[in-house]
């Protein structure tokens, strides 16, 4: 058995051919879905980058516990349970936030690994600023300063890290394509921002312009003209086009080696990105639309064979692992709440009535495939939110000493395999205005843009019992919610709605 998962980044569903996207050029997404079952329903859960990845390693929810963070002492891990079940495990990747400090304990999981370096402001290349170059506090300065020695190092399609990674990895696949029991994660940070990528991309949605050349634009409302909000666009579409040649290169192997007879491809994304839509850039700072949250989802399973169909069954993240143990006839763990797709791809099995997302301190949000509900805390300045956690790092920082001179350590959590946490608390997530964190209701069959927020009792009450199911079995601390003004133990009532609060946007 062999098992193959080509993850992108910020890649969006709502642009790709299978999809119903127009306009932008990914046949070799088309001829994928032509190979492989097709989710019309599959959402992220824990946001953004490495939660999410902690949810491929792990099975479960991580968003209501703590922060952007690494793996902790007691998570499962999916290619390390591979590894020691004697499936050869091997991850190939650009994105730097695995070498960073909030990420650190993933790539160890692996038999081996390769990382390739100048992604986003990655800190890689030093050229020492001179004297007369002006330095800025802003708090993205050095990152964008990064960014831009990164690229002179760049200038050629070959040289890109997304091209690197997927030359490791099908050289990876052609070596290793007549021996058995192995799983490679292929994995590169685009389609993320900066939008970067080369002139025969570009060219094809290419229009007069002579505004900005802005291929970052800032985490925030859209405040650009729409010729400059068009130009950005174009820049991701000529990404994704990049992306979709990179896909190909995985398929044409697949085809030269016939290893669609023994090898599964899961072929996924963490999140999309806002690109204009509800007037906002990016994600983080407003709440996790549609566009951000249901993400694209391709899976060959050889025991099936199922290709060219679609499924609509609700899935997930958390389901991505429990799938390659189930295909390695490796046994899951109890604290796994996700599931084997297996029955999904075979016959459209539902797995699930209903899945939390969200980001640490911002809504939690449940969907049933048809509702969306985004539950935001009772007092959001001065919301009660709480860090838990053996290992006190965060992104590119550790957690300060002012921090964890308010920490405590509390009893362990039934996740947590006996062992106790650090409990502290967490403050206003850092890049988030706590205004965004209205409580909304959605029906995307009625309203699939989200343009205009319910006002049901009824059905929000249903929504808020699903949420609270769900909480619990993620043995969601007592935290949660107090701040998000809901009951611990026992039903909903319909006084813990809020719809009559709900505004239109």
């Amino acid at each position: 058995m062999k098992a193959i998962l080509v993850m992108f980044d910020s890649l969006n569903r709502r642009f790709l051919p299978s999809y119903g996207g127009t306009g932008v050029e990914c046949p070799n997404f088309q001829r994928l879905a032509e190979r492989s079952a097709t989710f019309d329903n599959c959402y992220a859960g824990s946001m953004p980058c490495m939660p999410a990845r902690r949810e491929l390693h792990t099975g479960r929810y991580n968003f209501l516990h703590r922060s952007w963070g690494p793996l902790e002492p007691f998570d499962d891990s999916v290619p390390e349970m591979l590894r020691n079940a004697g499936v050869y495990t091997h991850l190939i990747t650009d994105h730097q936030h695995y070498w960073e400090d909030g990420g650190a304990t993933y790539h160890n999981r692996f038999d081996t690994y390769e990382f390739f370096r100048g992604q986003e402001g990655d800190r890689w290349k030093g050229i020492v600023p001179d004297a007369s170059q002006e330095i800025s506090a802003e708090p993205h300065f050095a990152i964008r300063r990064q960014d831009t020695i990164n690229r002179r190092y760049l200038q050629d399609e070959k040289d890109h890290p997304q091209t690197q990674v997927f030359n490791a990895g099908l050289e990876f696949v052609d070596i290793n394509c007549n021996r058995d029991n192995w799983f490679v994660q292929i994995e590169t940070f685009d389609p993320h921002e900066p939008f970067f990528s080369y002139e025969k991309y570009q060219k094809l949605y290419a229009k007069p312009y002579d505004g900005p050349k802005v291929d970052w634009p800032d985490y925030g409302p859209v405040t650009e003209n729409p010729q400059t909000v068009q130009y950005v666009r174009d820049r991701y579409f000529a990404l994704m086009t990049m992306c979709d040649a990179s896909l190909g290169r995985v398929l044409d192997l697949m085809d030269e080696k016939h290893l669609w007879d023994d090898t599964m491809l899961i072929v996924c994304t963490d999140h999309g990105y806002l690109l204009g839509e509800h007037d906002w850039w990016a994600k983080m700072v407003q709440p996790w639309y549609d566009e951000n949250i249901h993400t694209p989802l391709f899976i060959w399973d050889p025991r099936s064979q199922v290709q060219g169909e679609r499924r609509q069954a609700l899935v997930q993240t958390i389901d991505f692992g429990p799938t390659l143990l189930d295909y390695f006839s490796v046994a899951a763990t109890a604290d796994m709440e996700g599931q084997s797709l297996r029955e999904v791809i075979g016959k459209d099995q539902a797995v699930r009535e209903a899945g939390l997302f969200g980001a640490f301190g911002m809504h939690v949000n449940v969907t049933d495939g048809r509702y969306v509900y985004m539950r935001g805390p009772d007092d959001p300045v001065n919301q009660t939110l709480l860090e838990h956690t053996l290992m006190p790092t965060q992104m590119r920082q550790r957690f300060s000493p002012q921090l964890l001179a308010n920490a405590e350590l509390i009893d362990a959590m039934p996740f947590t395999k006996s062992a106790p946490l650090l409990r502290m608390p967490a403050g206003r997530p850092h890049m988030l205005d706590p205004s965004v964190l209205e409580t909304l209701l959605f029906d995307l069959e009625n309203d699939p843009e989200q343009k205009v927020p319910l006002s049901d009792p009824e059905i929000e009450l249903r929504m808020i019992n699903l949420m609270l199911d769900l909480m619990r079995r993620n043995h969601a601390p007592p935290s949660q919610f107090e701040r998000l003004g809901l009951p611990a133990a026992g039903s909903a009532k319909l006084e813990h709605t809020r719809t009559g609060k709900i505004t239109v946007r």
